[in-house]
């Protein structure tokens, strides 16, 4: 079997869970600037550059994937959500993006080997891509809407280059996370089948959207229903939304894609809302219970947990979604669907 095959069939027989955020344990384990920028040489301070920690400290990522394999998750993301030439650069630290990803891979895929070796369930390690600092389809000048500071191909070429080394450290698929602009996710998308023809092989993509506000668009204005039928062209193996809110707030836009999309549907919310400091303070069975509602509607196939999160959210959601039913995939009518901000369906 494939490992489309693969995670098709483990996702038929249980609600998968996913992990949570690196970042989050990153800080919690109170690293100084050396702790980050180890022997890189790096001129520039890297305190915060989490994606680093994975040539510095690879013990610290085994220990906190290792932490969430433990409580249960399955769906196992690597840290390099800013690992690409245009978010590494705000370090310095762009000539070792290869390096960056190559090494999470390697450990991601260790860690999940070794567990699954030991009692025998599938674990899926996903390349995790985020959005980068740049958008495609806004001008980041005011006075002049026409200006971007990046062009597609030079977006797919930081993907590429990112992509590549996550396949070549043994990633199952690759997710394309937090996407804010639907242009920017194409030009993953197009970086993906490019190295899917590349190396003659099927390269499985999971899509997850978010949302920047409560109407339930993202930042490029596309409503749940457009952006799927923007990207559906692509045979994502899941489709999604992650970060944005909390699992409150994401119900009702989960459920309006888990309506349409003909693919395994994967939602990981953030541990409720920031409060005045900016930190996240819902706990466990709070997050784990407003995701059960997802699972008990029938509109979730992996849940998981994004800001805020931790290994103690996910065990509670692990726990939570026990023995429930998947979410059953629909088989949506031949039609014409095409998407503006707003999704379009021609009559059949």
């Amino acid at each position: 079997m494939t490992v489309r095959e693969q995670l098709i069939e483990a996702a038929s027989k249980r609600i998968l869970v996913k992990d949570g955020p690196y970042g989050t344990a990153i800080q919690n384990a109170k690293l100084a600037s050396a702790d980050y920028a180890g022997d890189t040489g790096l001129a520039d301070d890297q305190k915060g550059n989490n994606d680093l920690v994975n040539l510095t400290r690879p013990d610290l990522i085994r220990k906190i994937c290792e932490d969430y394999i433990a409580a249960g998750a399955s769906v196992l993301a690597t840290n390099t959500f800013n690992a690409n030439r245009i978010s590494q650069a705000d370090y310095g630290a762009q000539a070792l993006v290869h390096d960056i990803n190559l090494a999470a891979a390697k450990v991601i895929r260790e860690a999940c080997d070794a567990a699954s070796a030991k009692d025998g369930v599938p674990r899926f390690v996903c390349g995790a891509i985020g959005p980068t600092n740049k958008t495609l389809s806004l001008s980041p000048d005011v006075e002049d809407p026409g200006f971007r500071e990046v062009t597609f191909d030079e977006i797919v070429d930081v993907y590429t280059e990112q992509c590549r080394a996550l396949i070549e450290g043994g990633v199952d698929t690759i997710l394309i996370e937090t996407v804010f602009d639907t242009l920017n996710c194409k030009a993953a998308i197009m970086a993906v089948k490019q190295l899917e023809r590349e190396l003659a092989r099927d390269i499985p993509i999971m899509i997850s959207m978010t949302l920047t506000d409560l109407s339930g668009r993202n930042l490029s204005g596309h409503t749940v229903e457009a952006f799927w039928y923007a990207v559906r062209h692509a045979r994502p193996v899941t489709v999604g939304l992650n970060c944005s809110f909390g699992a409150d707030q994401l119900r009702p836009h989960v459920k309006a894609l888990s309506a349409i999309a003909d693919t395994l549907l994967m939602a990981y919310p953030n541990a409720g809302l920031p409060n005045e400091l900016g930190e996240y303070d819902e706990l466990p069975e709070t997050t784990a219970g407003l995701v059960k509602q997802w699972a008990l509607g029938g509109q979730a196939n992996i849940i998981g947990g994004c800001c805020g999160s931790s290994p103690q959210h996910i065990a509670a959601m692990a726990e939570a979604v026990e023995g429930l039913e998947p979410r059953a995939v629909p088989e949506p009518a031949p039609a014409m669907r095409l998407a503006g901000l707003e999704a379009f369906t021609v009559a059949a």
